[in-house]
């Protein structure tokens, strides 16, 4: 197993979990902007140590799920800004470049110190 991508949410917006009704959700790092910063999860900004793919898998605390598509802008902004949308939809194809599409299953439960992990096995 290699970890691509390792993060812990710090804390959040108090809009962060309006996305959820869309079955998505938002990271950003320190830098967000303030009209927006209130709608996401805050994290630290993190390296990426290789490629996300599909079929890798995301670790989200105890839960995983298989990602399904990769926008081409999500690695960019990941890993400079700490900025990406996590889209759980189970689509194959993409709409946001922004975006990790993952398998349609339910959404965790979101908090600080929870871990995510992008890992491909």
């Amino acid at each position: 197993m290699k970890v691509i991508y390792e993060n812990t949410i710090k804390d959040k917006g108090a809009c962060a979990g309006e996305f959820a009704a869309n079955n998505m959700f938002v990271l950003f790092g320190d830098s967000a902007p303030d009209e927006i910063k209130e709608f996401c999860y805050w994290v630290d900004v993190a390296p990426i140590n290789g490629t996300i793919a599909p079929g890798q898998t995301v670790e989200i605390g105890d839960q995983s799920y298989k990602i399904t598509a990769v926008g081409e802008e999500a690695p960019v902004t990941l890993a400079g800004l700490g900025h990406c949308t996590f889209n759980f939809s189970g689509q194959s194809t993409v709409d946001m470049l922004g975006t990790i599409y993952v398998e349609n299953k339910p959404m965790p439960q979101l908090d600080a110190g929870i871990v995510i992990r992008i890992i491909e096995e």
